[in-house]
C-alpha cells in the first residue's frame, strides 16, 4: 500500500519557512491580486491567497475591476502595478470573464513581478535554466516528489503526462534540472500505458478524471497526480459533485510506492509555492540577500 503524500502538512511547512524568511528581511514584501468579475470560486480563490500572503507577514493588495472591464482597462492596472515600486508580485486570477484575452493579460506582467511564472520571458528563463520566476504547481510537485524520496533525485525516469505550457512542459524542465531523465507523454504517445509503466516518478497533468489505472504504474512508483476534476456524486445528493485526479486512486493506491491525494496533495502546494515566489521576487527585484528556506 503506498505512502500518502501529505500537501497540506507540506505546504504548512513552506509556508513556515516563508514567514521565517520574511522576518529576516528589511522590508516587507508585497503581492497584488488581480480579480476581474464576480466568479464565486475565483473569489474564494482570492480570499485564500491574501489570507495566507498576510499570515506569513507579507502585505497584500487586491484590486478588483467588473466582468463589465475592457483588455485595455485590465491591461492598464496591470501596467500601473508594474510601475508601483511597492509591488514586488503580481498575481491574475484566472479564468478572466468571457471576451478577454488571458494569456494577452499575463504578457504584460513585468517578469520581475510574475509571482505565477507564466510570461514568456519566465518560460525562456526556465528553458535557459537562467534565475528566474518558477510556475508555482510544477515547482510544488518536485517539492513533494523530494518529500517522498530525498532532495536527490537524480537519474529518477520521470513521465509526465500532459505538455501543456502551464503544467505538462515546465514540470518537465524543472525534474529535468533535477538531473532526471523525462518523457513528456501526450495524446498521440504509442501505448501510452506501456510507457507510464517505466516511470519512478509518474505525473499525470492533463485534465481526465481518473484516467490512470492501476496497470499504468509500475509498482512502488511515485505519483504525483496534478490533476483537479468534478464529478457527478449522486451519492452525495442530487446535482452534487466531488474532486478526483487523473489517477484513479482506489485502484493505483495499493501499487504504488507513494502517491498525492486529491484534493489535498498538489493543490496546497501551489498556494505554499507562490508565496516563495513572492519573497523571491521581492529579493530580486530589490537586491535582498535571499533567506535560507525560499
Amino acid at each position: 500500500m503506498a505512502e500518502r503524500i501529505d500537501g497540506k502538512q507540506a505546504a504548512a511547512d513552506v509556508k513556515a519557512s516563508v514567514s521565517a524568511a520574511v522576518k529576516t528581511l528589511p522590508g516587507q514584501p508585497t503581492l497584488a491580486v488581480v480579480l476581474v468579475g464576480d466568479d464565486p470560486a475565483s473569489e474564494v480563490y482570492v480570499r485564500h491567497k491574501v489570507t495566507d500572503t498576510e499570515e506569513c507577514g507579507m502585505r497584500s493588495i487586491k484590486k478588483t475591476l467588473p466582468a463589465s472591464a475592457s483588455q485595455q482597462e485590465v491591461e492598464a492596472l496591470i501596467s500601473n502595478l508594474n510601475h508601483d515600486p511597492e509591488i514586488d508580485g503580481i498575481l491574475l486570477q484566472l479564468p478572466l470573464p468571457q471576451g478577454l484575452n488571458p494569456n494577452q493579460a499575463i504578457e504584460c506582467i513585468h517578469p520581475d513581478k510574475d509571482v505565477d511564472g507564466l510570461t514568456e520571458a519566465s518560460g525562456g528563463r526556465l528553458v535557459l535554466g537562467k534565475t528566474g520566476l518558477r510556475p508555482c504547481t510544477p515547482t510544488g510537485s518536485v517539492i513533494l516528489a523530494k518529500r517522498a524520496l530525498g532532495d536527490d533525485l537524480a537519474g529518477k525516469n520521470v513521465v509526465v503526462i500532459g505538455r501543456s505550457i502551464l503544467v505538462g512542459k515546465p514540470t518537465a524542465l524543472l525534474f529535468l534540472a533535477e538531473n532526471c531523465t523525462v518523457t513528456i507523454a501526450h495524446s498521440k504517445t504509442q501505448d501510452l500505458a506501456a510507457l507510464c509503466r517505466t516511470a519512478d516518478i509518474l505525473i499525470p497533468a492533463v485534465g481526465r478524471p481518473e484516467m490512470v489505472k492501476a496497470d499504468w504504474v509500475k509498482p512502488g512508483a511515485t505519483v504525483i497526480d496534478v490533476g483537479m476534476n468534478r464529478i457527478p456524486a449522486p451519492e452525495r445528493g442530487e446535482g452534487k459533485t466531488r474532486l478526483v485526479g487523473d489517477v484513479a486512486f482506489k485502484e493505483v493506491e495499493p501499487v504504488a510506492g507513494h502517491i498525492t491525494p486529491v484534493p489535498g496533495g498538489v493543490g496546497p502546494m501551489t498556494r505554499a509555492c507562490l508565496l516563495q515566489n513572492t519573497v523571491k521576487a521581492a529579493c530580486y527585484r530589490r537586491g535582498w540577500p535571499m533567506p535560507d528556506g525560499v
